[in-house]
């Protein structure tokens, strides 16, 4: 049966737990070291002053005259412990008596004994009946309550150093326990940032023994995942090579197969086939450049002018427009160059703007319009591309950056990858995409802004 040592619920902490189980380690050892002080100097203190009664009314009675008593008071007696001396004949009369605050009252028997008088406790030690002590007999007495008093002082001096080890043991295991949960917490932070681009094993030179065999077992799940990553990437660049070359093939002899068919049904079939043709073809060029992205170690941010890089994705686009018949334009926001640089590859921002502006055009109807323009808001960069297409229903607004996903119903034909390549692409830039429909009329609004 497992015995868990960690309290369930919020309390489930390693700091938590060093405390649950050690302070109260720390208070019953400090409680039982309190008792076992007090009791051993109480012995002490027991013995000592019973030695010292014992003697100081032995060498009395052997005294052949009367001593005369000094006068004592309470504070003396209560307070430092004095001896309160009392002296009675064979009779049993109070012969003598050190402090008249206590009436004298004779123990028959001899010895020690502990009576209370006045709702005070004595130790008394009286003399016993002897030939050598003639017609006199001497009774010692002292406070009981200091003797407690004198005990627990010794007592509490000898537990001091350990009440002082409470608190300090306390703040030490804390400190500890932070520095473990902070080395704890730098293991996941590094086991955070991996990602399918840079998966690594993490290091184990500052790793405690009790967490190394967790951080072996998640090395060796690292491992097993880059492999799988690897073998994901080489099978889909591998496939689309593959499959590049046969789809070219088929395409050019469709090409030189169109002007065989006569008008009607035949050419119909022969348009659907073509279009299935181009469909697999792009399918195939998205796959390439997918891998391509994936595999390629991320580029040197460099400073980017995005209106040049705009103008460079427009003017590659533009043929695309003029066949649909749509309106692609810029819109010169008049900022400054300096305002319109950006900090990352520029590949990747070449990437997000191509996709953006690709699929504003093939979503929007022929005649359409569609405007790319550069904003600047809170100190943020952004590009927005602005379309007359159909736009995209609310609730699936979250899932087109899902690969190869497809807004049901739509008659374009497409991969479903472009968004997703965009957003990659994008992040890898510290920017983020965001979709949202035209409140003014039928519409997308995609825009690419800088985190």
């Amino acid at each position: 049966m497992m015995i868990h040592v960690f309290p369930a619920g919020r309390l489930c902490s390693l700091r938590r737990a060093m405390l649950l189980w050690l302070l109260p380690v720390f208070v019953l050892v400090g409680a039982a070291s309190a008792g076992f002080a007090y009791w051993t100097y109480n012995r002490m203190v027991a013995t000592f002053m019973d030695s010292q009664m014992e003697l100081l009314a032995e060498s009395m009675v052997a005294q052949e005259q009367d001593i005369v008593l000094p006068a004592l008071t309470g504070e003396q007696i209560h307070k430092w412990g004095s001896y309160v001396v009392q002296v009675f004949d064979a009779d049993g009369h109070a012969r003598s008596n050190s402090w008249l605050g206590l009436a004298p009252s004779l123990q028959p028997a001899g010895g020690f004994h502990d009576v209370k008088v006045n709702d005070a406790r004595w130790r008394i030690y009286t003399t016993p009946v002897s030939e050598a002590s003639g017609s006199r007999r001497v009774q010692v007495l002292q406070s009981g309550e200091f003797r407690r008093h004198l005990a627990a002082e010794r007592a509490g001096t000898a537990i001091l150093p350990v009440i002082i080890l409470l608190p300090l043991s306390a703040f030490v295991l804390w400190f500890v326990a932070a520095i473990m949960s902070s080395a704890i917490a730098d293991i996941a932070r590094q086991a955070a940032s991996q990602d399918e681009h840079s998966i690594a094993e993490l290091p184990l030179d500052r790793v405690p023994q009790e967490i190394a065999p967790l951080v072996i077992s998640f090395n060796s799940l690292l491992t097993r995942l880059r492999d799988a990553f690897a073998t994901q990437r080489r099978f889909v660049q591998d496939a689309a090579h593959e499959l590049r070359t046969p789809i070219t093939a088929v395409s050019l002899q469709l090409e030189n197969l169109r002007g065989d068919f006569a008008a009607g049904a035949p050419a119909q079939r022969f348009a659907q086939l073509e279009a299935g043709v181009l469909r697999a073809q792009r399918l195939v060029d998205q796959l390439l450049r997918l891998s391509r992205q994936e595999s390629s170690p991320a580029e040197t941010p460099v400073a980017v002018n995005v209106h040049e890089v705009l103008h460079q994705s427009i003017n590659t686009l533009i043929t695309l427009a003029d066949q649909r018949n749509i309106d692609l334009g810029l819109e010169e926001t008049g900022l400054p160059a300096e305002v319109t640089m950006l900090t990352c590859s520029s590949g990747d921002l070449r990437s997000v703007v191509d996709n953006m502006i690709e699929n504003a055009l093939r979503y929007s109807p022929e005649g359409g319009v569609v405007d790319v323009r550069v904003t600047k808001s809170q100190g943020k960069l952004a590009i927005e591309v602005v379309d007359t297409g159909p736009g995209i229903p609310a609730e699936l607004l979250g899932r087109v950056f899902d690969r190869f996903f497809r807004v049901p119903g739509s008659d374009v034909r497409g991969s479903g990858l472009g968004l997703s390549i965009a957003q990659a692409a994008a992040q890898r830039c510290s920017m983020r995409i965001s979709l949202r429909n035209r409140d003014d009329r039928s519409g997308l609004v995609a825009r690419v802004e800088s985190v």
